[in-house]
């Protein structure tokens, strides 16, 4: 957002030099919490290990009524990794003098090709390149002309869909903190701080669970068809 301060921007003025800085604040931070929680083990987690298999355990959690916890686990380090990205990019947005990434349709965009190329990818090892192209033209036969394109068209617009939404709602909510602490002092909207932190938990719950979906439909053909 052209005007708004950033301490990245203090530094340098090019939007791409701040979108490129938060990004990698974002990894950083993500790689930290990580190294922070496996630095040493313990059988009873305590600190950043006990918030991290507790994150870890509700991903499983949501996977499983999805895909199946076998599927659940295996996909885990993607929606996982996903995940705590996002999330921290989320917030990033919420503390005066930084920008979300996530806010820019580059990074959401990025993140939704990542996401349709695994999974088609996952269907096409699992069923084979025939059978899965095939689950496109659906189960009625003379139907299939017209349900192929529908499918194609239908599997692409799950990339506007991944990406326009936490786009558009992340920069939404980046728009709204900056007109109400132009209009307010720092401590008035303290609530929609609380409110914010809530939508950054929402979105990025919303990505991962549809992760999950899309998964699902890609290697569980087979149930699908039962």
């Amino acid at each position: 957002m052209e005007g708004v301060f950033t301490f990245f921007g203090a530094i340098n003025h090019s939007h791409a030099f701040v979108f490129v800085t938060h990004v990698l604040l974002s990894a950083i931070i993500a790689l930290a919490l990580a190294k922070m929680a496996t630095k040493s083990l313990r059988m009873v987690p305590i600190g950043t290990q006990n918030i991290m298999e507790a994150y870890l355990q509700g991903i499983v959690a949501m996977g499983r009524d999805v895909i199946g916890e076998t599927n659940a686990k295996r996909y885990l380090p993607l929606v996982a990794t996903i995940g705590i990205f996002v999330f921290i990019g989320n917030v990033l947005g919420i503390i005066p003098g930084f920008e979300s990434p996530t806010g820019n349709i580059n990074m959401t965009l990025t993140l939704a090709l990542i996401v349709f190329v695994y999974y088609n990818f996952e269907g096409i090892r699992k069923n084979g390149v025939v059978h899965y192209f095939a689950h496109f033209a659906g189960p009625v036969k003379w139907l299939a002309p017209l349900m192929f394109p529908i499918e194609i068209v239908s599997h692409i617009s799950r990339i506007i869909s991944l990406s326009f939404r936490l786009f558009g709602n992340i920069k939404g909510d980046d728009l709204f903190l900056w007109v109400l602490l132009m209009l307010a002092p720092w401590f008035v909207p303290l609530p929609a701080f609380v409110l914010l932190a809530f939508s950054a938990i929402l979105q990025t719950f919303i990505f991962m669970i549809l992760t999950y979906v899309y998964l699902a439909g890609a290697v569980l053909l087979e149930e699908e068809s039962h």
